[in-house]
């Protein structure tokens, strides 16, 4: 009796635990989203990291994150910003870039964490020398089945002239990609009449909005730069031409113990787009 009993507390401990980091957001997800704009002659696939804060997936090796990129069989590798945090530690992030890179072309574009690293320009030129195509306010040509596509990189809407020079850079021939961290700045990445667009905008920053409610409060609660009620988090928004997706990122709740993820699981985003 003892033991049945010993027994049925420790299958309601571990039950208890999963539902608590369930609840909180430990465990990875994996999202797929169908980015339909008509541009593409055969689908393309991409998977989209963001906001990994230098997290691990599955030991210091990022086995566990990379697995999931090779089930998703990717076209492309596309990082977003916040790859690291505004300070601590940069090699995880790098671990999971320099396996994904020998397999995938790989891009990126930095977010808000790395811009305030006094040792930015030593993680950006790490990417390169792992052979990543780092994106700020400039853009990489790619043919993939037959499909021409441009990926473009800013760092936000209003540094400097880098989103200027990308909408200069357009080409109504290709497929145009924008990686744009932040979400909430989404009406100076569309453009104004004309064929002339982004045709796919990447972005992140906004967490999910932390804590959510299933079927009631999806956007969460708060995001960087929305404040409370936010409405740019997660999920895909079509504006005529232009397919806006938001992932909530790979950061986990300990890299946010002022907000945790609450109902709102680490996302790796896997896009297929036609």
């Amino acid at each position: 009796m003892e033991k049945k009993r010993r027994r049925f507390i420790t299958v309601s401990l571990i039950l208890m635990v999963t539902v608590v980091l369930e609840i909180a957001g430990y465990d990875l997800e994996t999202v797929k989203y169908n980015a339909v704009v008509g541009k593409l002659d055969k689908p393309v696939r991409i998977v989209f990291i963001t906001d990994l804060h230098n997290c691990i997936y599955g030991g210091k090796d990022q086995s566990g994150l990379m697995d999931e990129i090779h089930k998703a069989e990717p076209d492309i590798v596309i990082f977003g910003g916040d790859m690291i945090s505004r300070s601590g530690g940069t090699e995880n992030a790098l671990t999971i870039v320099r396996q994904a890179v020998k397999e995938y072309p790989c891009y990126y574009s930095p977010g808000n964490h790395e811009m305030e690293r006094s040792d930015r320009n030593k993680f950006f030129d790490n990417m390169k020398e792992l052979g990543v195509n780092v994106l700020m306010g400039s853009w990489a040509d790619i043919n993939i089945r037959g499909n021409d596509i441009r990926i473009f990189g800013i760092i936000e809407a209003n540094y400097g002239d880098q989103l200027k020079k990308c909408k200069e850079a357009l080409d109504k021939k290709n497929f145009n990609i924008l990686l744009a961290h932040q979400p909430e700045e989404i009406d100076s990445y569309l453009t104004k009449g004309g064929e002339k667009c982004f045709n796919l905008i990447l972005s992140g920053h906004a967490h999910g909005g932390q804590w959510q409610i299933p079927r009631l409060l999806d956007q969460g609660i708060y995001a960087p730069d929305q404040g409370l009620f936010p409405d740019y988090t997660n999920g895909i928004y079509d504006y005529g031409g232009t397919v806006h997706i938001i992932s909530r990122g790979l950061a986990k709740p300990l890299n946010m113990l002022a907000i945790p993820r609450i109902f709102n699981r680490p996302e790796l985003c896997i896009i297929d787009a036609c």
